[in-house]
């Protein structure tokens, strides 16, 4: 399939919400186009001087529209893809695109897998001091909460790369997992040095049979 396309600096995982300002005058047409013809386009993620992977997205709405022509618009996104071909500048048209192959996703998991990585998220989130608003398990899949544990942009673009829904919570869990063992252990920092200034008892030592 051929689709324009967006690049940016971001990863946007599919259910995701897309909120664009557009200013560039290639990007303007392109909104025009997606109105007045109701295609979708692509976001190729730009990463290491680089395109490979990226979500398409679907034109919502076109929240503002300013005197000089800039936009604010709301987008969501769709399906990730594989960039097959690349042009800078499709026929006719001011804005780069290409073919693109579409990642299948697999949906494989177990429950109990789900209420592992759950249950590690809502650690996070208590080792932070950050409210967590309870996620049923049954409603909890790996993209819901992909922007809101620390992941990189590196961990983020791997994550969008893979297909199986096993896969990308094992993935979350071994981040997660990581992440929370530093958290403790910033936390036991942070007590020891707290008692550095703090008066202790220490049990006196039995000098008894020393010579």
């Amino acid at each position: 399939m051929k689709l324009p396309f967006f690049p940016l600096q971001s990863v946007f995982f599919p259910g995701e919400t897309v909120p664009l300002h557009i200013f560039e005058e290639r990007y303007k047409q392109l909104i025009i186009d997606c109105r007045k013809d109701a295609i979708t386009f692509g976001i190729p993620v730009y990463i290491n001087g680089n395109v490979a992977y990226g979500t398409e997205v679907q034109l919502v709405e076109v929240v503002t529209t300013y005197e000089n022509g800039e936009m604010d618009v709301v987008c969501v996104a769709r399906q990730v893809f594989k960039i097959l071909t690349f042009e800078n500048q499709m026929p006719s048209k001011p804005y780069a695109g290409g073919v693109v192959q579409f990642l299948d996703s697999f949906n494989d998991v177990e429950a109990t897998e789900t209420v592992e990585v759950l249950d590690l998220i809502e650690e996070l989130y208590r080792l932070m001091e950050v409210p967590f608003t309870p996620i049923p398990p049954e409603k909890f899949h790996s993209y819901i909460l992909a922007h809101k544990m620390g992941l990189s942009y590196e961990q983020e673009y791997q994550l969008l790369q893979l297909s199986r829904e096993s896969e990308r919570l094992a993935f979350i869990k071994a981040h997660l997992i990581g992440t929370i063992s530093v958290l403790k252990e910033l936390e036991r920092t942070k007590k020891t040095i707290k008692l550095n200034g703090d008066f202790r008892n220490f049990d006196p030592l039995d000098f008894k049979g020393i010579k």
